[in-house]
């Protein structure tokens, strides 16, 4: 079972990458067939979207994904409302891509290190990831880093944001078949994450985005479920996230020795080994949490068969800063627009200054 918060929910898609491609045409740069599938790619998703209402007003839709596009409407609305996200077309159309994912992304990291490989795009900056339509070229892609030495991590993404840079209703994003049918406070936090990527973005610092984009998730979602959400549906998040805080403190603290170990003075030779027995331990601490606190929930077992340095590096993107947004939330009295106003401010700094200035 797949959780969508392990996943890199920020593509290089739409305008961001026509643009790109612009750029290689006139440098010569070798990466045009990237930039074009990744194009050709959202534009096959957004002629795949239909508004709502046609969906609902179609005999062949199903009962049960008329009552999920509804539900994620009130959700939608309550962003608004609430949370004070964007008010625009995002989320109010929808499309069945009929496939799991919507897009397969590549990271990577070095053998005796947890940071990322980065590549540098126009409009976002550099990011520790590249993003495929077609799980075959992701994979072949990600041959091409492994010859070079590098451990590499594929895994598929259910959502992404385009920032909200795209022209026209039509482009905005749609909802999607691969996390329509999530479970409802997942599914909120989702829509929640997604539309805060619209509010604040720090060109090239995946860590502050996508933290600041969890910590809105965090805070909406919790609200949606004490006011809206039925008490099954609350109770099925809180089980949820005790295992997601489990599984965030289990990996944390490998992640943490396996820093130490990496940044020590000893030998490769000794990193190696050391590194060896710490993912033998943290697979054996895996089976422990699953047997005594999950009743055996092995929803992480696809993460942790796959576990290197790479998906350990995509981890810290989604938790290392979160504590600071909560806290910035909580400084500017819980005031949404006070709060993006803030964010916006840090999110223009350098990033040593925007890191310095969290609190």
């Amino acid at each position: 079972m797949k959780r969508w918060w392990l996943m890199a929910s920020l593509s290089l898609i739409g305008v961001v990458l026509l643009a790109g491609a612009g750029v290689c045409l006139s440098s010569g740069c070798s990466t045009l067939g990237y930039y074009a599938q990744a194009a050709d790619g959202h534009l096959a998703l957004v002629r795949a979207a239909k508004p709502l209402p046609e969906w609902l007003a179609d005999e062949q839709t199903s009962a049960a994904l008329k009552e999920r596009l509804l539900l994620s409407q009130r959700i939608r609305d309550y962003a608004v409302t609430e949370l004070h996200e964007p008010d625009n077309a995002s989320y109010r159309r929808y499309a069945d891509l009929h496939r799991n994912n919507v897009i397969w992304n590549v990271v990577a990291a070095p053998e005796l290190s947890l940071r990322l490989r980065t590549w540098c795009f126009p409009v976002v900056g550099c990011v520790g990831y590249r993003g495929y339509y077609d799980e075959a070229e992701a994979k072949t892609f990600a041959e091409t880093l492994r010859v070079q030495g590098l451990e590499v991590s594929v895994y598929g993404v259910p959502a992404y944001s385009t920032l909200g840079k795209l022209p026209f209703d039509t482009f905005a994003d749609p909802l999607l078949n691969t996390f329509i049918g999530y479970p409802e406070g997942d599914l909120a936090r989702l829509i929640f994450h997604e539309l805060a990527h619209q509010i604040a973005y720090a060109k090239g610092d995946t860590v502050f985005n996508e933290s600041f984009a969890t910590a809105v998730e965090r805070i909406g979602g919790g609200r949606w479920l004490a006011q809206h959400a039925s008490a099954q549906a609350r109770e099925a998040l809180a089980l949820s996230d005790a295992r997601r805080q489990d599984f965030r403190a289990l990996t944390k603290r490998y992640r943490d020795a396996l820093t130490a170990l990496y940044d020590s003075a000893s030998s490769d030779d000794a990193k190696r080994a050391g590194k060896a027995t710490l993912m033998t331990q943290l697979r054996a601490d895996y089976e422990a949490t699953k047997r005594e606190r999950w009743g055996g929930f092995s929803g992480y077992d696809g993460w942790l068969a796959r576990a290197n340095n790479a998906s350990f590096g995509v981890l810290a993107a989604y938790t290392d800063l979160v504590p600071n947004f909560e806290r910035l939330f909580e400084r500017e009295g819980r005031d949404f627009d006070r709060f993006y106003a803030e964010v916006k401010r840090l999110a223009a700094l350098p990033q040593d200054e925007r890191r310095a200035q969290l609190p």
